[in-house]
């Protein structure tokens, strides 16, 4: 027991404090809630335990994500009888960490404690792999609300996914903070709790970025805020902009999904993006507006910067007095950059059964047109890419 003697532990739940009289006699225990853990200073415990029963799922994710943003995060502990998945998976990609399952000896549990606490610190966080290429983002906005701005973010992450056959080359960022749809779309769970940081953007770090991503296939990871109507209030532009950057050092590709209505961080990100993809309806109302916005967007990007207006739902006239490409670039007076065909089968399935149009339906047209539009992008950014030759 030598080896406990002195050592402070935070325990994160009641139940655990009982233990400072077994077997872990001699340490100094002290209880708190989870809510600790976004506020610990570097160096104030040896050891974290946490029981997993003590709280709900999310708000423990939420305080392991809080634990991982330390710059040497101290060991830690998750003991409990329910131990949900994605918090262990969480929990686990701490450097110094481990798992034990209620009900357990004693004997188990000093062994473990003394493990941690016998392991050497970490000379520096873990970084994630960085990409071979300099990475890309791509930004996508709506002209008028529904009209299908996440659809195509989530289509375009995942075709680009599987164009890169690479794990983890893509990350989609569901900047719509307060009711972000792209998790629900994909079946996923929200967990990057980007206003718990304040003006403390520093904190995010890739261990923490690694901790928010829920991955949503073997190519591409989500990450996006649980909903939270205050979230654009309590969210920091330099958060926002500091996940934007890490995302960027560790994927090939970022695909951003922003809402329409400009926020302080807004133009930098559009700024920052090497490719703005403004989505429109093929109404009158929305082609005015997706003018509108693309013209705003214009006039705040760099030089010869423009955004590129993506037309959705394009059907038969057969069904309706829809515009035709070329009346709808009249109203636009500017040539669209590709155009969506309307599947609405196709897409009502995908968002029921949760996960992008491409796995569920993958001979539909929204598949087929949205890997023309990528096919496009790429095919231009390559382009761009090549310095110009000497006369």
């Amino acid at each position: 027991m030598s080896a406990l003697f002195g050592r402070r532990v935070l325990a994160v739940g009641a139940n655990l404090a009982p233990l400072a009289e077994g077997p872990l006699f001699g340490v100094i225990l002290e209880t708190g809630s989870v809510e600790r853990l976004s506020h610990l200073a570097p160096g104030a415990y040896d050891l974290v335990m946490i029981d997993a029963d003590s709280g709900d799922a999310a708000a423990l994710e939420a305080g392991v994500a809080a634990l991982a943003g330390i710059a040497t995060p101290p060991p830690a502990l998750l003991i409990g009888a329910r131990l949900p998945v994605k918090l262990v998976r969480a929990f686990l990609r701490l450097e110094r960490s481990d798992v034990i399952e209620a009900p357990y000896a004693p004997d188990q549990l000093t062994a473990a404690v003394q493990a941690l606490l016998a392991a050497p610190a970490p000379v520096a966080a873990p970084v994630a792999h960085a990409p071979s290429t300099p990475s890309r983002c791509w930004s996508v906005t709506g002209a008028v609300g529904g009209a299908g701005a996440t659809t195509m973010a989530v289509e375009i992450a995942t075709m680009l996914g599987l164009k890169s056959g690479k794990e983890r080359s893509v990350c989609l960022v569901d900047l719509n903070l307060a009711d972000g749809a792209a998790a629900a779309y994909l079946g996923a769970k929200a967990s990057m709790p980007l206003a718990e940081f304040g003006a403390e953007a520093n904190r995010i770090d890739t261990g923490l970025l690694s901790a928010f991503a829920a991955p949503v296939s073997k190519f591409v990871d989500l990450l996006a805020c649980p909903r939270d109507p205050l979230a654009f209030d309590h969210t920091s532009p330099e958060a926002v902009l500091r996940v934007l950057d890490l995302a960027s050092d560790i994927y090939d590709f970022v695909i951003v999904d922003v809402p329409r209505h400009r926020r302080a961080w807004t133009m930098e990100v559009l700024g920052g993006s090497d490719e703005v993809l403004v989505v429109s309806e093929l109404t009158v109302p929305a082609l005015l507006a997706a003018r509108s916005l693309s013209d705003e967007i214009e006039a705040g990007l760099p030089l010869g910067r423009k955004p590129r207006i993506v037309l959705n739902r394009l059907a038969s006239r057969m069904f309706g007095p829809a515009p035709s490409m070329a009346e709808a670039e009249r109203a636009l007076q500017r040539k669209a950059d590709g155009g969506i065909s309307s599947d609405w089968e196709a897409a009502a399935a995908s968002a029921n059964l949760g996960g992008p149009i491409s796995e569920h339906r993958p001979k539909s047209k929204i598949v087929r047109d949205v890997a023309a539009l990528i096919d496009g992008l790429l095919a231009d950014g390559s382009r761009r890419s090549v310095p110009a030759q000497a006369a």
